[in-house]
């Protein structure tokens, strides 16, 4: 059975998929990138789809469901380099990709999760109560 490499890139899981996904693989991708997260602490999964020509339905419910899976252990999910062609086919299948932000290429991909990660820090530091208000009441 084929793997599909997850490289860590600092604070990020990086998924570059290049072979075609059969139900076995993606389910070993769903757990590998799951142990992944867990073990490393990364906020954000990337997933390049760059080379892939046709995305069907198990190809979109698949990255939903790594998006969900993702989301649930604190890592945020950005598929990249999706075709025109591949856009097209999701959204005639009806598959929204709920959860999942897309940007055109990596690059832009680990900026938007830099963005997010930064967004999270600064709403946890202003849901700390103040603690010179609080010592001096």
């Amino acid at each position: 059975m084929e793997r599909v490499p997850i490289l860590k890139i600092g604070d990020i899981l990086l998924v570059s998929i290049q072979v075609d996904m059969s139900d076995q693989t993606a389910v070993q991708l769903q757990e590998d990138l799951a142990e992944r997260i867990v073990a490393t602490g990364c906020h954000g999964v990337i997933i390049d789809i760059t080379a892939l020509d046709i995305v069907d339905s198990f190809v979109g419910r698949m990255l939903s469901t790594i998006a969900s899976i993702s989301k649930v252990l604190d890592a945020e999910t950005v598929v990249v380099g999706m075709r025109p062609a591949v856009a097209i086919t999701l959204v005639e299948l009806g598959l929204s990709l709920n959860g999942i932000r897309t940007a055109l290429n990596v690059e832009r991909g680990m900026e938007l999760i830099a963005a997010a990660h930064v967004d999270e820090i600064e709403f946890a530091f202003d849901d700390e109560p103040d603690t010179e208000t609080t010592a001096s009441s």
